[in-house]
């Protein structure tokens, strides 16, 4: 047995299904020959958002992984990999490395050196007989704690050494989780009984600890709004009374605006509280109780009152018996849920005439309100793009069910919402799987969509296309108006037809739904198809600066 073939055996013991990957690598004959199917990307850091995708649908139960090439593979897949790191996603990434006796030498790239800033973990199989040791850390520190990417550089010259049955003696992983310290939990569920305005703030972790269940428990038991971070966007149904709506990309619902400010105790799950552009600035002045798994992001940005480490399923039930036997507790006035309802009308009220909108160029809004009524979001799996796409659709979109929506962000790799998709799809074959990406970032990453096609993987694609690079208009003023530095352009659906896909290029409001139709037989009938809307610049977005 070879190193490779090894891994290969350890991998499916682990339960992986996918290798995506690109261009080459000995692991990829050797993960075929396990049963684990490969699916060749066009470029590395696609690669990675396919098992990306396939991640984070899964709540990271069913493992993505991904494996490139030694130097130039490598290093195309650093914005990938970084994406992945900055959302917490795990994943197993497999790069080849150049051979031990010249790993060294300059310039050869070394994945163990460049990508230490941007993995959980990242180790290099320098003895052959060590791969059952480095792969168990490995597969240990991907199910643990914080999720991220877990990195494993494999030498040339070790990829196909001989070891022996070695991997056969290997036995997966079993994760264990955290409950929180007794003592925080009642101090907290103190706290949340006697606020008078108490807010959730729930993030990502509540969908990787696959506790949406308890977090309606809790709200409803404490009659407490919930708004959802841009990564935690589903975790919440947004169709619920106490549903604030996400706030993230810079932008936010008109709920979450209206409630945060006025909330006295801010509980956030799941969420790591982190001061950032795509994150959703906190007020001063609240008392903030904050449940995380990762100890460094207490106290980081905001001060925590009362901080929790701790998985958030473990913690949200702790903190539901501790409020339902708090000494003397009385019930909180059903009030909020109609407090909601009416910040939310008024919010939309005042959006109505873009989401509705006859205008020619299609404003973006009514896009994805047509989409919302076409479509059953309990059927779909939607993520975004960079840029305008996402700030358009994190707000309005509503996400009803776990991992009905991906968000995605803190590192802005323009392209990345196409591999999501593909890997959303492979995860939940059965969903609608649907990317709404701009033109600049089809050009990217759109040549992707002939994966898509070549490897039966039936996605939809929507291509907003203004033909320009419009939310960069305040930085490309002088530039724009001397040499057309914004202008680009393209036929996306006409390229979507040429790499054997369908497609349909829309320019009429009227015809937005009817095409969103036949998108979805196409992808029932095994197809990928991409829609190209012929859209306005418009750049307004719902309450664009932080609180």
């Amino acid at each position: 047995m070879k190193v490779v073939e090894a891994i290969a055996e350890i991998m499916k013991r682990e339960g992986v299904e996918f290798l995506s990957t690109y261009p080459t690598t000995p692991i990829i004959d050797a993960a075929a020959a396990a049963g684990i199917r490969p699916v060749l990307c066009r470029q590395e850091r696609v690669g990675v958002g396919i098992a990306d995708g396939f991640s984070r649908t899964t709540n990271g139960r069913r493992l993505g992984v991904f494996a490139m090439q030694y130097g130039p593979g490598a290093e195309n897949a650093f914005s990938g990999v970084a994406t992945a790191f900055s959302d917490s996603v795990p994943m197993l990434v497999l790069p080849l490395g150049h051979q031990r006796d010249r790993a060294q030498v300059f310039p050869l790239f070394s994945s163990a050196r460049t990508y230490a800033s941007v993995t959980k973990w990242v180790e290099t199989l320098n003895q052959p007989e060590q791969v059952n040791e480095v792969m168990r850390r490995a597969f240990n520190l991907i199910k643990m704690g914080r999720p991220g990417p877990v990195m494993v550089e494999i030498p040339a010259d070790v990829a196909v050494a001989e070891v022996g049955d070695a991997a056969l003696a290997y036995k997966a992983v079993k994760a264990a989780h955290p409950a929180g310290n007794p003592r925080d939990i009642e101090a907290a569920a103190r706290v949340l009984v006697q606020a008078k305005r108490p807010v959730i703030h729930a993030g990502q972790g509540v969908l990787y600890a696959e506790a949406s269940a308890e977090l309606v428990e809790l709200a409803e038991l404490l009659q407490a709004p919930v708004m959802t971070t841009l990564e935690g966007k589903s975790a919440f149904p947004e169709n619920h009374p106490l549903s604030l709506g996400a706030g993230g990309g810079g932008v936010m619902s008109g709920p979450v605006h209206h409630f945060l400010p006025l909330a006295d105790v801010l509980f956030g799950v799941g969420c790591s509280f982190t001061k950032h552009g795509m994150a959703t600035g906190i007020p001063a002045g609240k008392t903030i109780i904050h449940a995380t798994n990762d100890e460094r992001d207490l106290n980081k940005n905001y001060p925590a009152d009362y901080p929790i480490l701790g998985d958030a399923k473990l913690v949200l039930r702790q903190i539901i018996d501790a409020v339902k036997d708090a000494a003397g507790r009385q019930p909180r006035a059903a009030g909020a849920a109609a407090e909601v309802k009416q910040a939310k009308a008024t919010w939309l009220k005042e959006w109505m005439p873009k989401l509705t909108s006859d205008e020619v160029p299609i404003t973006p809004y009514r896009v994805i309100w047509d989409f919302m009524h076409a479509v059953d979001p309990r059927d779909a799996i939607v993520t975004h793009d960079s840029g305008s796409p996402r700030n358009q659709l994190v707000p309005f979109y509503s996400a009803t069910a776990p991992r009905g929506y991906m968000g995605w962000g803190k590192s802005h790799a323009l392209g990345t919402g196409l591999g999501l998709i593909m890997g959303a799809k492979l995860a939940a074959p059965d969903k609608f799987c649907v990317n709404f990406m701009g033109d600049a970032a089809f050009g990217m990453t759109g040549l992707d969509f002939e994966t898509a096609v070549r490897c039966g993987i039936p996605i939809t694609t929507i291509v907003l296309n203004n033909s320009t690079m419009a939310i960069e208009r305040h930085a490309l003023v002088v530039s724009h108006d001397r040499y057309r530095t914004r202008d680009i352009g393209g036929n996306y659906a006409d390229m979507a037809r040429a790499m054997g896909g369908q497609a349909e290029r829309v320019t009429k409001p009227a015809d937005i739904a009817g095409a969103i139709g036949r998108a979805r037989k196409v992808n029932e009938g095994g197809q990928p198809f991409l829609l190209e809307f012929i859209t306005s610049e418009e750049i307004a977005f719902s309450h664009r600066r932080a609180l």
